[in-house]
């Protein structure tokens, strides 16, 4: 593995590799590779503003640097999706009244889906609560799962189909999922 830092200029996005990191866990990867930085001079620590939920800067950094569309697990599957001739849009509202997006949407067919991250949507088997702010992100992924439902309600009432795929799993299977579900819906 490796540690990088990225950040924007000028609306560019820049890269750059920091070092090699074998540490037993991401947070501790994410920690070799600050400590890394800070000594290069290449980041020093800000002043959180005000207000701020963050419990570092480097967990302000961290939660500001996470994408919230074209991650890699929906990357992996919109490329399969493709490769089986499945055509869709990407990062929209199935219905523009309700004020959610979908990672994945088929929107002749009414077929919608979500590839949730298993710490933001609380994966019943990776989920592991935070030990720092445990408060806040308890809140926080108790909403995300509240708001996962009501989309689910909305969107099923309306007549969509949901499909909901966690991060792990495996895209292939996903893949099969929304192709029975695009063809099954395309039928009717």
């Amino acid at each position: 593995m490796h540690a990088y830092l990225r950040w924007t200029d000028r609306g560019q996005v820049r890269t750059r590799h920091l070092r090699a990191v074998d540490q037993p866990s991401r947070i501790r990867n994410l920690a070799v590779g600050w400590e890394h930085a800070r000594a290069e001079g290449l980041v020093r620590d800000a002043a959180r503003p005000e207000g701020s939920w963050a419990s570092s800067p480097e967990v302000r950094a961290s939660m500001r640097g996470n994408r919230g569309r074209d991650t890699a697990p929906e990357m992996r599957l919109r490329s399969m999706l493709h490769a089986r001739g499945l055509r869709y849009r990407v990062s929209t509202r199935p219905m523009v009244e309700v004020r959610r997006t979908a990672d994945v949407v088929f929107p002749r067919v009414k077929v919608a889906v979500f590839v949730d991250g298993c710490y933001w949507h609380g994966c019943p088997e990776h989920y592991r609560p935070a030990s720092t702010n445990s408060e806040f992100w308890r809140q926080k992924i108790e909403g995300n799962k509240q708001r996962d439902e009501t989309t689910n309600r909305l969107l099923g009432e309306a007549g969509w189909t949901v499909i909901r795929a966690w991060e792990h799993e495996d895209p292939a299977a996903v893949v099969e999922r929304v192709a029975r579900a695009v063809r099954s819906a395309g039928a009717g």
